[in-house]
């Protein structure tokens, strides 16, 4: 979709995904080595009670949803900005999350080009909000 097809309040939801203990390991290893992302016997004597995933590990699957909804398909430029990221509560192995996406603005550029600023707000099966973030792309008109 171009910027102009967007309509501004516009919600879309994406297809769930389920997280492995072994998918939080292998993110966390390579990108967030913190005990309670890796190490399942300290993080069980932590406050979360077990492994859970890294807060950059949910905000990189909640992008990872909405993309693959392909709304933006070939339209899209490139990343502008994140705003107001929040790890809102824990994510656990076997947690299956999904994303609910909602266009906040979009501004034209003078040229064919302008940006568009979703808010994605990241669910587990329980219906519990785990994650909040503002996603800005440069997007054709």
């Amino acid at each position: 979709m171009k910027l102009d097809e967007f309509t501004i309040g516009q919600i879309f939801r994406t297809k769930a995904l389920t997280l492995t203990k072994e998918e939080i390991i292998k993110f966390a290893g390579e990108f967030d080595p913190q005990y309670l992302h890796v190490n399942e016997a300290k993080a069980k004597e932590g406050r979360f009670n077990g492994i859970i995933a890294s807060g950059i590990h949910t905000l990189a699957i909640s992008f990872k949803l909405w993309v693959e909804e392909e709304k933006y398909g070939e339209d899209v430029i490139a990343g502008t900005g994140m705003n107001n990221i929040q790890f809102i509560r824990p994510v656990y192995p076997g947690d299956k999350l999904y994303t609910i996406v909602k266009v906040l603005e979009k501004k034209a550029n003078k040229s064919a080009t302008g940006i568009l600023t979703v808010l994605l707000k990241t669910y587990n099966d329980k219906e519990e909000q785990v994650f909040a973030g503002e996603l800005s792309v440069l997007i054709k008109r």
